[in-house]
């Protein structure tokens, strides 16, 4: 099984950015981590990052027929992109959206995903631990 974990803007900043709603893990944590879990399930894992509407779109398309699962953060975009909306919908792979927040706590603006209509599930204020729950999740649906 393959999964590719995606994150979206500012992700790279984990550790810097908003300590007290992130946590103090920082980026190179997450993906440690992320592959650390991944090789003890016995599966492969893909790590993306991009701070760009476009690159994380054209991210979603290049896994179809390759990717069996998508864990995505996709970040502010969450609550603004109909462009990451119809990729995921596109490629039709089962998604798992992940906040490490709490969002549904947080600013008015945050309580609206557009990202979870083609989503399976939706993990929130998990911390990072939120992105092993969602492989997971995947692996159990598999």
């Amino acid at each position: 099984m393959k999964i590719l974990v995606i994150n979206g803007p500012n992700l790279n900043m984990l550790g810097i950015r908003e300590p007290d709603h992130y946590g103090k893990k920082t980026y190179l944590d997450l993906v440690s981590d992320i592959k650390a879990h991944s090789e003890k399930k016995g599966i492969e894992v893909e790590l993306y990052q991009s701070n760009h509407e476009g690159d994380l779109v054209d991210k979603i398309q290049s896994a179809y027929g390759t990717a069996d699962g998508i864990v995505i953060n996709p970040g502010a975009y969450t609550h603004t992109s109909i462009a990451i909306l119809d990729a995921l919908k596109s490629v039709n792979i089962p998604t798992v959206e992940v906040h490490i927040s709490k969002v549904e706590e947080r600013e008015d603006f945050r309580q609206i995903s557009y990202i979870r209509a083609a989503c399976a599930k939706t993990i929130t204020g998990h911390g990072t631990d939120g992105y092993l729950e969602a492989i997971d999740f995947l692996l159990e649906g598999k």
